[in-house]
């Protein structure tokens, strides 16, 4: 296994991490703070908002995002090779579909939520609306994460 190929499945890897935490705030975790009152859901999500900022998160999470621009840059330097498609399409997905979605739309929500009272009307009326915003963008972060995942995966595939 060559520098390239370590790279592709180090980056198909973290594509299916970011991609399975995302599927699970999508699929449950979502749904059980909306499902609390909404001062007990504001609360949780605040706190999830300040833990999430850790080292092995953000390692999976912003690492993906520079191993994808690596085989980005692979891709337009070896573009003859069978790869590079899958290598700048898994990239794209993963850098514009997952890292940028998440600083521009659910960042922003983030710290919307983070400044509201949890039991204020102003925390209530804010928390409506983020639960809603924040999960469809987060079902974008999912698919685009998971979508890279499969791209880097045809590109490991058929190296060599």
């Amino acid at each position: 296994m060559n520098l390239l190929d370590l790279l592709t499945l180090v980056t198909l890897l973290g594509c299916g991490v970011v991609a399975g935490v995302f599927y699970g705030f999508s699929t449950f975790v979502m749904k059980a703070l909306g499902a609390l009152p909404p001062a007990q859901g504001i609360a949780a999500m605040q706190s999830i908002n300040v833990v999430v900022i850790n080292p092995l998160f953000m390692a999976a999470f912003v690492g993906t995002a520079g191993t994808s621009l690596a085989l980005a840059v692979a891709a337009f330097v070896r573009w003859p090779d069978r790869r590079a498609t899958w290598w700048l399409a898994g990239a794209l997905l993963y850098v514009v579909g997952t890292f940028v979605v998440t600083m521009a739309f659910n960042v922003p929500l983030n710290d919307g939520l983070a400044a509201v009272q949890p039991g204020s009307s102003e925390g209530i009326r804010v928390w409506t609306s983020y639960l809603a915003t924040w999960t469809r963008w987060n079902h974008v972060r999912t698919l685009a994460a998971l979508a890279a995942a499969a791209a880097f995966a045809v590109a490991f595939r058929v190296r060599g």
